[in-house]
């Protein structure tokens, strides 16, 4: 393993963190200057450089906040934390928008100083495992049983010119689909072209497929080619193919029949080679019932259907998406990519996606602009995913257990009639750690008021029932950690908040130990 590196010009700080770090099996290089970090770094390959870097704000012979700068120059994805005393504040928050991994104000807690860099440490490891997927990062991404049938189907349909009909939930990635088809076809040197027949209006729509000739309508000054003859020798993809007017699928038919059509005014057939992909989101099969989409043409098209999953179906691919999509927003943006905890990760999965990998796209993008630090944690992720949104984002309206499913937020997690309790563990019910939220004080506890389905409880017990029977409703196999450690979380902040934050004097109203508030505090990630 490579070292950790510490910078600092005071030599008590570097001996007491070399000797306790050395005790966590975590090997260390000192510094006291940044000067000589700068020369280190000169001589060596980034493979032999530091796991993870310490240093202080102020030192002679340079600044910390320059040698961060430096240092994200030339190691992007190293972790830094910068050691700061109270009055240096600023600078921490300097340090913060640098791409710091974390600040550790001075006088530091020893074991906190240790775990600290200990997190750093593994972030670095997983960011590195992380560069190396990324480095080969496909088209498309997924590790899903039902992502990998869909590569399949991609690898089988290569060496044919087959129609295929797409189909899935908006968002879920049906033109990435109808591009690798492209791609991997013999059309591929050809053009790929794509519309979306639900985005253009009826009266255009003709002329943007099949073309106009100079005259045919009001403001037709010169002859056009439609999208069929730009996609000649290549793929036309037509996208929500279930919303073209009725009319227009009685031309679309013919093409598809021999590959003739007219330009809209023209008294000449125009012949075109082209592969139609069609997709939707819509049911077809019920839209024929329902006498809006042509059965004939529904199979002309449907020769090869593939199903696109949505991501809720794929949740095992939602931290690998999300670490792609922060990577990619930042390049964007032109800023440092964000990093994102495990415990962030864990909560992002289980959330709905009503918006499929669209709206992963999107939280990621909201991020990289809002999360405050370069680590974003559970508490940085948007309102939707919290639990705090309302329930048009996809999450279960109703508050009766039975109406949970294996990964659905409570209702007693959002609504306005909920309970405090249930509110402040909704990060807990969707799978996440007991640390990843902020818990509310014992005087939150209240019952959910009228509105709800469950009839209003004369206590926090039966807030605390209801909270159980909608965990055990899923197949978790942790409840009873989960609402231990939240339950414990509650309890010490209450206590902390009446002693002003006094462990000693909390942990005698409480009836334990010095040891033991101190030991809980540290294992539930308490801010105190």
């Amino acid at each position: 393993m490579k070292p950790i590196w510490i910078v600092d010009d005071d030599q008590s700080i570097r001996f007491v963190l070399e000797k306790a770090l050395l005790r966590e099996g975590l090997p260390t290089r000192s510094f006291t200057n940044p000067r000589e970090v700068l020369k280190a770094l000169d001589g060596l390959d980034d493979a032999d450089g530091p796991q993870a870097l310490v240093s202080d704000i102020r030192m002679p012979g340079g600044s910390g906040l320059d040698l961060l700068t430096s240092i994200k120059e030339r190691l992007p994805g190293l972790p830094v934390i910068i050691m700061t005393a109270f009055s240096d504040l600023d600078s921490a928050v300097s340090a913060f928008q640098n791409g710091a991994f974390e600040y550790l104000p001075k006088p530091f807690d020893l074991p906190k100083a240790v775990e600290l860099i200990r997190r750093a440490v593994e972030e670095s490891q997983r960011e590195e495992v992380a560069e190396v997927k990324m480095a080969t990062t496909p088209e498309m991404l997924g590790q899903a049983p039902a992502m990998q049938d869909v590569f399949r189907a991609i690898g089988r349909l290569s060496q044919s010119n087959v129609t295929v009909m797409i189909t899935g939930e908006s968002g879920s990635g049906k033109e990435l689909v109808a591009r690798a088809l492209h791609k991997h076809s013999p059309r591929a040197s050809g053009p790929f072209v794509a519309i979306n027949t639900a985005a253009i209006p009826k009266d255009l729509l003709e002329s943007e497929l099949f073309g106009h000739e100079r005259g045919a309508f009001t403001g037709a000054q010169t002859s056009r080619r439609g999208r069929f003859e730009q996609a000649d020798g290549g793929t036309l993809f037509l996208d929500e193919i279930g919303d073209m007017p009725f009319d227009l699928q009685t031309r679309l038919l013919r093409v598809l029949s021999d590959g003739n059509f007219y330009r809209v005014g023209g008294h000449n057939a125009v012949k075109s080679n082209v592969r139609v992909i069609a997709a939707t989101h819509q049911d077809l099969e019920q839209r024929v019932k329902q006498g809006v989409f042509r059965e004939d043409l529904f199979h002309r098209l449907n020769v090869i259907r593939l199903r696109l999953p949505a991501l809720r179906e794929r949740r095992e691919d939602v931290p690998m998406l999300t670490r792609h999509f922060l990577l990619q927003s930042a390049q964007q943006l032109g800023v440092e990519p964000k990093r994102i905890s495990e415990a962030a990760l864990d909560l992002l999965a289980t959330f709905q996606f009503p918006g499929n990998v669209r709206q992963l796209e999107n939280i990621c993008h909201w991020l990289t602009v809002m999360a405050p630090a370069q680590v974003i944690e559970t508490k940085d992720l948007p309102p939707e995913v919290l639990g705090v949104g309302s329930s048009t984002l996809g999450m279960v309206t109703s508050f009766s257990p039975a109406a949970t499913d294996a990964v659905a937020l409570p209702a007693a997690a959002q609504g306005e009639g909920a309970s405090s309790f249930a509110s402040a563990s909704a990060a807990g019910a969707l799978g996440s750690s007991a640390t990843s939220f902020a818990p509310h004080p014992v005087s939150g506890l209240s019952a959910p008021s009228a509105g709800t389905d469950k009839p209003r409880s004369s206590s926090w017990e039966s807030d605390l029932e209801v909270e159980a029977l909608s965990l055990l409703a899923t197949d978790r196999q942790d409840v009873w950690d989960v609402l231990t450690n939240r339950f414990e979380t509650c309890l010490i902040q209450a206590a902390l908040a009446t002693t002003r934050g006094r462990r000693i004097e909390a942990a005698l109203k409480l009836g334990i130990g010095r040891n033991t508030i101190t030991r809980k505090i540290q294992e539930l990630g308490i801010d105190d």
